[in-house]
Order: C-alpha cells, then sequence, then structure tokens
C-alpha cells in the first residue's frame, strides 16, 4: 500500500496504447511501463485522463493492471477509479486493491455539481473499499471548484494520503501547502518547477511519458539542493510540455509517442481525435 510518506517524487500517468482497429495494444502497454520503470519514476497511473479512462472497459483495465503490476515490483501503481457516481468509485477501487494497485486516484465528482458536503461524503465513503487515496482536484475538467476548506476536510481522513493539485494556481497551491501536512503532487507540468519551489512534493505529469530520465532530474537535483541546475533542466523540457498541451491530453502525447516509436499507432478513442496538421508540423522539431 502507498503511505504519505512514500507518495512524491515523478509519478507518470500512462497512456493506453491502440491498435489501428482501436483494440487495447497490451505489448506496447507493456513495453512503456518497462521503458518508465527503467526510466526512475517514483510511481505509476493507470486508467487517468491520460490513459483515456471514460473510454476504457473493465476487462481491459484488468489487462493493464496486471501487466504493469508484473513490471513495477516496489514502484507504486496507482490507478484511477474516479467517477460521479459514488457506489461505482467504491465498487472500481476496491477491484483495484483486489489486482494489486497501492492507491487509487479518484478526482472530484463532475457534471452533476454535487454541493461541497457531497464531495466530502463522497470521498468519506470511499473508506469502504480500503484502499489508499489521492484526491484529484482539476475543476477545469469537472466543472467543481473545491473550496479550500473542503479540501482540509477532505485531507484530514485517514484513507486520504495525498492530493493532485490541478487549478493551475500557485496562490492556492502555497496556501494548500502551508496549512496540509500531507503530499500535494503537481497535477499542472508548466508549474512543476514552481510546485517543487512552494514546497509540492513532486508531480503526477502526463508529459514525464516522454523524456522521462529528465523530468525525474528536475526532482533529484532539486531534492539535491542544486536549484538552478534544477530549473536549467526544467526549462529545456519547456518545448515539450507546451506542445504537449497544445491541443487536448493525450492527442500530442500520443502522437509524439508514435513518432518516436514508443508506441504503434497515435490512435484515440472517440471523442478524442488525433491532432492536427498544423500541430504535427511544429511537433516535428521534437523528433
Amino acid at each position: 500500500m502507498l503511505s504519505e510518506k512514500s507518495l512524491h517524487g515523478v509519478i507518470v500517468p500512462i497512456v493506453t496504447p491502440f491498435d489501428q482497429r482501436g483494440n487495447l495494444d497490451i505489448n506496447s502497454f507493456q513495453k512503456l511501463v518497462v521503458r518508465l520503470k527503467s526510466s526512475g519514476i517514483h510511481g505509476l497511473v493507470v486508467n487517468g485522463t491520460t490513459g483515456e479512462s471514460p473510454t476504457i472497459e473493465d476487462a481491459e483495465l484488468e489487462a493493464m493492471i496486471a501487466a504493469a503490476r508484473s513490471v513495477l515490483g516496489e514502484t507504486p501503481l496507482i490507478v484511477g477509479t474516479g467517477s460521479n457516481n459514488t457506489a461505482a468509485t467504491i465498487k472500481k477501487t476496491a477491484l483495484a486493491k483486489a489486482l494489486g494497485a497501492d492507491a487509487a486516484l479518484v478526482v472530484t465528482p463532475y457534471y452533476n455539481r454535487p454541493s461541497q458536503q457531497g464531495i466530502i461524503e463522497h470521498f468519506r465513503a470511499l473508506a469502504e473499499a480500503d484502499l489508499p487515496i489521492i484526491l484529484y482536484d482539476i475543476p477545469h475538467r469537472t466543472g467543481v471548484t473545491l473550496e479550500l476548506d473542503t479540501v482540509k476536510v477532505i485531507m484530514k481522513m485517514d484513507h486520504i494520503i495525498g492530493l493532485k493539485e490541478s487549478t493551475g494556481n500557485i496562490k492556492r497551491l502555497m496556501r494548500l501547502v502551508s496549512t496540509i501536512p500531507k503530499p500535494i503532487l503537481c497535477g499542472e507540468d508548466e508549474l512543476f518547477f514552481a510546485s517543487l519551489c512552494c514546497g509540492g512534493k513532486g508531480g503526477i505529469l502526463a508529459s514525464a511519458n516522454l523524456d522521462t530520465k529528465q523530468f525525474v532530474q528536475v526532482y533529484e537535483l532539486f531534492g539535491a539542493g542544486k536549484i538552478d541546475a534544477s530549473r536549467e533542466r526544467f526549462d529545456q523540457l519547456l518545448p515539450l510540455i507546451l506542445f504537449l498541451f497544445s491541443e487536448p491530453n493525450p492527442a500530442p502525447l500520443k502522437w509524439l509517442l508514435a513518432q518516436r516509436r514508443h508506441i504503434r499507432t497515435d490512435r484515440l478513442r472517440l471523442p478524442m481525435t488525433s491532432i492536427s496538421s498544423d500541430s504535427a508540423e511544429k511537433g516535428v522539431q521534437l523528433l
């Protein structure tokens, strides 16, 4: 099981590779996991938004968890299990535990726009699944803004071990770090270095599917007190990060992974579509 003390560093929400017919490409997936682990990551997220979680079938999720678990060894395996249905979230979280997950990443309920108290009760109910939970706050995707007091209440729950902070608000991050003792991880890749400077414990970074060792070096250099070197290494990654979020994630990421031959195709499942020809032309400089 993942704990507060072991939740840190560069954690990668892995893409879900598909073949030309749109079926799960489990061989490419396993090769990705091997490459990421060998690059020194501190954890892996399966079935996150970057993994196109809304389109993944239960049998596919089970296959990916099994494949990742067989490769990762002691490296933490985190599974995205969040939804806007509390009972379904509990069920999927319990399944993730049974399949060998070390923790679950759970987004705030989306679309049905629950009250702050409803969100608190949603996360309180997840204790039933008996798996450590990382709260995921990303209001521009969920349409729900968590009040700071709500975050504090949720983070006091014993089964909540940390927060993926994806509001993009550095002032908010600083306030959270100063008042919450549990680890806060950056979920906005462009702010990774700034987050470390503010006291963040690492990041759950889609961009780190690529140039993974360099992202790990940013974290390790910072931890070693080599702040300028860490910033310089991060600055080198900024063109990649900006490209990967120039269109909806993970379309640019899958395109570049395919171009670098890490996966066989850049196929996505609708409603996600491949990147535009203009973006592809800009991405050539990153090959």
